[in-house]
């Protein structure tokens, strides 16, 4: 007996073991919603309140299980609330099935309810073009078994990314006896991990014999090809010393001895100091995008030239496209670094070299202590409102070594990346080259779907969650324990910030909340929670930190936890940014370099 499209789907999707479909219904997906209902007991369907929150879920999901979820949304404006997810998931390498409903195919081009047709047929894959890895249009059901199996190799092979499905009303319904293939078959859970050819591991090896300043900068793709255990075993064979990248922050321990912290606008002071004063960086699985690098500007982040440069990267789209690799390797960085491990002791440096990288070790605990030094008075400072750093010091001090942190966007977001402490793989999730606000208001469930026994929370701007707070009413229906920190600071303030210093400070303009009469606005967020069923505490003293977070966490229910920071407080700057044309600022600390 046949089967219909939907089926085909959910039956192809419990094949690929994959736990969850998350979504919104609609006309257009209920053939698909029919079909999960005879799977109930193999694939749960969890249901949001707004499309973008699925997405943001899934893409969570991945980051930590590294295992695809589907979404599913209707077609019209439902399915265009996807691109924020997506567009945050394929700039950071994450991977979910995006299934998108669509009129029926009797009907395209007549401009039915919700056809987006003006210039071609159905044609919502031009709307998510720009944010997927590949997008299928299935017009007949026995489409789509071809089309799972090749959407499934193609979200995990290579670059990680997301893939998107649109499928007609009537392709969910009517009904094909095309076989469903068998994953195993066609290994679409292949993970792609080439290596190095020997010629470039060679020239590597001998630029890393000869250079005494040696500095790796270790990117999510760290992560992602899971090398989290070889970057660590190499640096310590070595005594080479690790920056990250702001995405890659927890691919390596903060508490090591050779870390470095972040490099780039919002990162450390020695994380940059090493990058531009070394002779030769080691990048694996780094971009180098511009917030990480002081938006290319010579000698604030790094220097190249003189600075020699070894670029591991799996895309090679991304090797030389912003910096001139020394040697550019596409290959994966675990593959690279375990080969590497195994060929550079054959390449021993000579006594010159090796007390140079004594000497730069000294150097940069130096510089590492005169930066803490400058941070870590405020980090339990009773100041109100509430600093910052204090923020942060108290979570970091509740939450376990194993739990997840997930960060929205927004000024807190930069706090972030620079104080937060990281001991363990994947447990700091961003929406960082897309920096979709929601990400982490959404993606905190996603987070605990994939991790049920670890607490995951979410640091959220008081604006990020205001886009989304439906999100509460979602974890309290399928009762998952997720914490919001609302750092609830009255306003876009990152923004609101670069307006005061490019414009000046008197051209503030739709970035503050407040009410007609100029007074500052703030939702109530405690109450909003207790209004969708979760618990809610308002938090304004520095000393009821600790003590709330404890409680939040602790509670194992959906908790809103509305924290009043201070929005005066500057981040300390040891990089810059760059807006063109506009002059950018110079680093706050530390500069010019000593």
């Amino acid at each position: 007996m046949g089967r219909t499209g939907a089926q085909i789907i959910t039956e192809y999707l419990v094949r690929e073991r994959v736990p969850y479909a998350v979504g919104l219904c609609g006309h257009g997906d209920l053939g698909l919603l029919d079909a999960l209902v005879e799977r109930t007991d193999e694939i749960r369907t969890i249901s949001v309140h707004h499309e973008s929150i699925a997405g943001f879920v899934a893409d969570a999901y991945y980051r930590v299980a590294h295992q695809p979820l589907a979404t599913f949304t209707s077609c019209g404006p439902g399915s265009a609330n996807m691109p924020i997810a997506l567009g945050s998931a394929l700039m950071d390498d994450s991977a979910f099935l995006a299934i998108t409903g669509n009129v029926p195919t009797s009907q395209f081009n007549r401009g039915p309810f919700q056809e987006s047709g003006r210039h071609f047929q159905a044609d919502f894959p031009s709307a998510v073009r720009p944010y997927v890895k590949r997008s299928f249009q299935a017009t007949r059901a026995d489409q789509l078994p071809l089309m799972l199996r090749q959407a499934f190799s193609q979200m995990r092979g290579g670059r990680p990314g997301p893939v998107h499905l649109d499928v007609p009303l009537d392709v969910f319904v009517e009904q094909t006896d095309e076989p469903v293939p068998e994953p195993a078959d066609w290994d679409t859970a292949r993970v792609s991990q080439p290596a190095a050819g020997r010629a470039e591991l060679d020239a590597a090896c001998e630029l890393i014999r000869d250079a005494g300043r040696v500095v790796i900068v270790a990117g999510s793709g760290v992560e992602g090809s899971e090398a989290e255990a070889e970057l660590l075993a190499f640096a310590h064979e070595h005594r080479f010393p690790v920056a990250t990248s702001p995405l890659g922050k927890s691919g390596f321990p903060s508490s090591d001895a050779l870390s470095l912290g972040t490099t780039g606008r919002n990162g450390t002071f020695q994380a940059n100091h090493a990058a531009r004063n070394a002779d030769l960086v080691l990048a694996f699985g780094t971009r180098f995008d511009d917030r990480a690098t002081s938006s290319w500007l010579p000698g604030y982040t790094y220097s190249f030239p003189p600075t020699k440069l070894v670029h591991v990267h799996l895309d090679s789209l991304e090797l030389g496209r912003n910096f001139p690799p020394t040697v550019g390797i596409h290959a994966s960085p675990r593959e690279v670094l375990r080969q590497l491990r195994e060929r550079l002791p054959e390449f021993a440096p000579d006594a010159q070299v090796t007390e140079k990288r004594r000497r730069w070790l000294d150097e940069l605990a130096e510089a590492k202590a005169k930066w803490v030094q400058h941070i870590e008075p405020h980090d339990y400072s009773d100041a109100k409102p509430i600093r910052p750093e204090r923020v942060l010091a108290e979570l970091r001090d509740v939450l376990p070594g194993d739990g997840i942190l997930l960060s929205d966007v927004g000024v807190h977001h930069n706090w972030i990346v620079q104080n937060w402490r990281t001991d363990a793989a994947r447990t700091l999730l961003q929406s960082w080259g897309f920096a979709s606000m929601g990400f982490g208001v959404g993606g905190v469930m996603g987070a605990h779907l994939a991790a049920p026994d670890r607490p995951a929370v979410a640091v959220v701007g008081d604006g990020g969650f205001l886009m989304f707070p439906g999100a509460v009413a979602t974890a309290v229906e399928y009762d998952l324990p997720a914490v919001w920190v609302v750092w609830n600071n009255r306003g876009f303030m990152s923004i609101r910030d670069q307006q005061k210093l490019y414009f000046g400070a008197d051209r503030q303009l739709a970035t503050s909340f407040a009410d007609t009469s100029g007074a500052p606005y703030s939702a109530d967020f405690a109450a909003m929670a207790r209004s969708m069923g979760g618990e809610g505490l308002t938090v304004t003293d520095p000393a009821d930190l600790g003590s709330a977070f404890k409680t939040a966490i602790d509670l194992r229910r959906p908790v809103v936890v509305d924290v009043r920071v201070d929005d005066a407080v500057g981040l300390p700057a040891a990089a810059t940014w760059e807006l063109p044309p506009l002059s950018h600022p110079e680093p706050s600390f530390g500069w010019p370099d000593a």
